[in-house]
């Protein structure tokens, strides 16, 4: 059987489907990836052996470059769902499945093209505040903010759907008419699926089915419960995190650093961009050194570099996490969903700061598990990362982490192919 997997994010939206990716293949599918042309994750899955089918433009430059106007963002949506739907309908088959995640618009073109040919579509989210729940507020688009004085996820869920047929409809609806799909009057519930997967770690991020007080775990979706006017809310399977086996050795130069002196405290944010890298590897370096500690830097999407030449300080490229975070004393991050697993794993302490979307939820919970901190703001100063340093390196935090860490599940990936196949 073929499966396509398709998604247009960042790497933590692409390296979960290689994951994933693998795990079918070890099982007897072919699978194969549409994803953003972005080199780096081109590179990432061909090292894991895995067929790229570029979709789209970059990522890193579209999220590099001034913000999109307002006016700007239904003729990408358009197009999007567009180029999705036709890279899906030309590698996928009838009877085949097909598996999504990433930007709305984009899963909205892959779910099209999966109706259009006949085959078995599933929406996953790698982050839960995609799902509707009324354990959680659905994401607040900054164009279309919600009443101030609606507090209840249940009304606010309620609401998110004529958020997205606002923002979504049309480049949906559009599409699915020039093709000969029906028309949807709610386009989140037709993507989203009634049955959604859920890609994160139940320790982590324990889901909550609608009327149940404990969380999600393989298979655990529970029924579709009525929410708020009468809406069903989905019912959600909880794979587990997928996680890309990563054997790559660490540089020499970086080993070398490891190697010179007590562990260093990382600090990375990933695939987000900063305003003013400059003056964020500034407050790092000073917060990191307040706490006596060495000082490795993530280069990222951020730019972050060494800032006086110090012996103290190194910074980095890609880079093996899987083997470096459990070499560092402490891991300083934006609180994207791959970073926060990684260093759970590695039973690393962690201080986030968070900057978009998910990243506040994970902090919350890094925090609620007593693993890590999460700091007050998107901008950290000096003393207010310190602070928060101050608190993640302390023996209880660092024991509390290494003692959760043997409970994080890797087969994920393993459970949703298997689920696909079976």
């Amino acid at each position: 059987m073929r499966v396509v997997l398709a998604t247009y994010g960042s790497r933590g939206d692409v390296e979960p489907m290689a994951a994933l990716a693998l795990r079918l293949r070890e099982l007897g599918a072919e699978a194969l990836v549409c994803a953003p042309p972005d080199e780096e994750f081109a590179a990432r899955l061909a090292e894991a052996g895995v067929e790229l089918v570029p979709v789209g433009e970059s990522v890193r430059s579209l999220v590099s470059g001034p913000p999109p106007a307002p006016s700007e963002l239904p003729r990408r949506a358009a197009r999007l769902v567009e180029q999705f739907h036709a890279a899906v309908l030309a590698a996928a088959e009838p009877g085949g499945a097909v598996v999504a995640t990433g930007l709305f618009p984009a899963v909205a073109g892959a779910q099209a093209a999966a109706e259009q040919l006949g085959a078995r579509f599933t929406c996953v989210a790698l982050q839960p505040t995609m799902l509707p729940s009324p354990q959680h507020r659905p994401f607040e688009y900054p164009m279309l903010p919600y009443p101030p004085e609606v507090t209840d996820p249940r009304e606010l869920w309620e609401l998110d759907i004529g958020t997205m047929n606002a923002l979504f409809g049309v480049a949906v609806n559009t599409r699915r008419a020039a093709v000969g799909l029906p028309e949807a009057a709610n386009v989140r519930d037709l993507v989203l699926t009634g049955r959604p997967w859920l890609a994160t770690d139940p320790l982590l991020d324990p889901w909550a089915s609608p009327g149940e007080p404990g969380g999600g775990g393989e298979g655990d979706g529970g029924g579709r419960d009525e929410g708020a006017a009468g809406a069903a809310w989905p019912a959600v399977t909880q794979t587990g995190a997928w996680i890309l086996p990563d054997e790559r050795p660490l540089p020499a130069d970086l080993s070398a650093f490891l190697a010179a002196g007590e562990a260093p405290v990382y600090v990375g944010f990933g695939s987000m961009p900063l305003r003013d890298p400059a003056d964020a590897a500034r407050v790092a370096v000073a917060a990191v050194r307040a706490q006596g500690r060495r000082v490795l830097l993530g280069r990222g999407w951020a730019r972050l570099a060494e800032v006086d030449g110090a012996e103290d300080c190194f910074a980095v490229g890609e880079v093996n996490q899987q083997a470096l975070f459990p070499k560092v004393a402490a891991v300083v991050h934006h609180g994207g969903a791959g970073t926060t697993t990684t260093a759970a794993r590695a039973g690393t302490p962690q201080v986030l700061v968070p900057q978009i979307v998910d990243q506040p939820y994970w902090a919350s919970r890094v925090a609620d598990l007593g693993i890590g901190v999460a700091h007050d703001g998107p901008t950290p100063t000096s003393e207010s990362l310190a602070a928060a340093l101050r608190r993640a390196l302390a023996p209880g935090t660092r024991g509390r982490a290494a003692a959760l860490a043997a409970d994080i599940r890797t087969d994920g990936a393993e459970v949703a192919a298997k689920l696909l196949l079976g």
